[in-house]
């Protein structure tokens, strides 16, 4: 059996399984209002804030671990094991949640979460330089990563709609149960990779090997099969570029994923249900982000662009998006233009996202692409819980101003190391 496209239902599995990360990960920062009340109806709403901040963090700390734990274990096993083994662990944490009475339990369970989920982003991006030739990459990283919009909007409703008939402990179960049957069409379409999967038809296979920039034939002074050790990989200024762009813009994300729900109950008074009416609003913004980044960077390459042109030209334009909606969230007025403004942030985010996180790629082949991808992934997550470390204290009497002076900052660094730190987008060599 031949399937045409095959590589089209590999891109759309993974944006699937993406789906289901942000469903699962979600479901406790849109029930914390309602867990808060129940676990700790002694504690001040600032305390139970720095709980929360607390749970928070320690899942993105677990989060960084597991992206350098999984962009090795991708370059080891493959795409297709490790996939499975990271969704596989990922939804039977999400269930134990149920069993969660306190912080140290969620503390534990969430810590499990974030090692396991963490899988999905150097994965996506293995897969991606496995199954797309360079000019639709960052539109594939594009398709993925509006995955994460996508279950962002699914999963606030969803969450608040389930409470209406379960109790938060069954949506945890129900939750996790959904990445589980994920496993089911994954293991029997992916078989392979693409110079060995027995449904991909032979057209389809020399356009994406041929395609692909680190599998071209050898030029003069080029060694495109370069694929150095962890201290060779470091001893590049571009793979920094790379690590520093990331630990810069990826907080901006998390700023709004862990505080979306909490800041529309502090400052607009909302309770779970509410916040399931205007919470999903600034994922839409993601979701047309990351589809326009992708495709606007496979319309430039189609036009003539080079790699290096297209990717600056994207990340740079996805952080000016970004400045002026930060800024203006000082004083957004009503909760509708509040979300408003929130999507034109994410807007901005995955407009830029999806092109930083296909340099990995862009400048490695083989093995190295999972590791640098990890690396990258580890230092976005420790920045990200030293900035939600910072909430509860920057947004004392409910002014998150701080908050987003910092993001506005953070998306200026991100641009300028990219510029100033990857000179050329391209294929590496050795050095010696």
């Amino acid at each position: 059996m031949k399937v045409s496209g095959l590589r089209w239902w590999i891109v759309g599995l993974i944006a699937l399984a993406t789906v289901i990360n942000y469903i699962d990960r979600q479901s406790l920062n849109v029930l914390w209002p309602e867990i808060a009340s129940e676990l700790y109806p002694d504690k001040t709403p600032f305390e139970r804030k720095e709980i929360y901040a607390l749970i928070s963090i320690i899942f993105v700390f677990s989060y960084a671990f597991g992206q350098a734990i999984f962009g090795k274990i991708f370059d080891w096993i493959g795409t297709r094991l490790g996939f499975a083994l990271s969704i596989g662990v990922w939804s039977i944490a999400t269930a134990l949640h149920a069993f969660a009475t306190g912080f140290n339990s969620f503390a534990f369970f969430r810590s499990i979460l974030g090692i396991a989920e963490a899988g999905n982003w150097p994965g996506a991006t293995k897969g991606n330089a496995e199954w797309f030739p360079a000019k639709e990459r960052a539109f594939a990283q594009g398709l993925f990563n509006s995955g994460a919009s996508i279950g962002g909007i699914i999963s606030i409703p969803l969450i608040a709609f389930l409470t209406l008939y379960f109790s938060w402990q069954m949506i945890f179960v129900l939750v996790g149960l959904v990445g589980l049957l994920w496993l089911l069409p994954w293991m029997y379409i992916v078989k392979s990779g693409p110079k060995t999967h027995p449904w991909i038809t032979e057209e389809e296979k020399q356009y994406i090997l041929s395609g692909q920039v680190n599998a071209v034939e050898s030029t003069e002074g080029t060694d495109t099969s370069y694929t150095p050790d962890t201290k060779q990989l470091l001893s590049h200024k571009e793979s920094w570029g790379v690590i520093i762009s990331s630990a810069a813009i990826d907080p901006i994300w998390w700023l709004f994923v862990f505080w979306i729900p909490i800041y529309l109950s502090e400052v607009y008074g909302m309770d779970v249900k509410a916040i399931g009416i205007y919470g999903w609003v600034p994922y839409v913004g993601a979701m047309l982000g990351a589809w326009f980044g992708g495709i606007l960077a496979q319309n430039r390459m189609k036009a003539g662009w080079n790699v290096n042109k297209t990717r600056k030209f994207i990340i740079s334009l996805g952080c000016v998006i970004m400045l002026p909606a930060l800024f203006a969230m000082s004083n957004p007025g009503s909760p509708v233009t509040a979300v408003l403004i929130m999507a034109v942030i994410l807007f901005g985010f995955q407009t830029a996202i999806g092109n930083v996180q296909t340099l990995p790629s862009d400048l490695f082949s083989g093995k190295t692409v999972g590791t640098l991808a990890g690396f990258a992934g580890m230092g976005a997550k420790l920045a990200a819980a030293a900035l939600t470390y910072l909430v509860p204290w920057l947004t004392t009497g409910g002014n998150y101003t701080p908050a987003f002076i910092i993001g506005a900052a953070l998306a200026i660094i991100a641009m300028i190391s990219v510029l100033l730190l990857c000179p050329s987008i391209e294929p590496l060599r050795n050095k010696n």
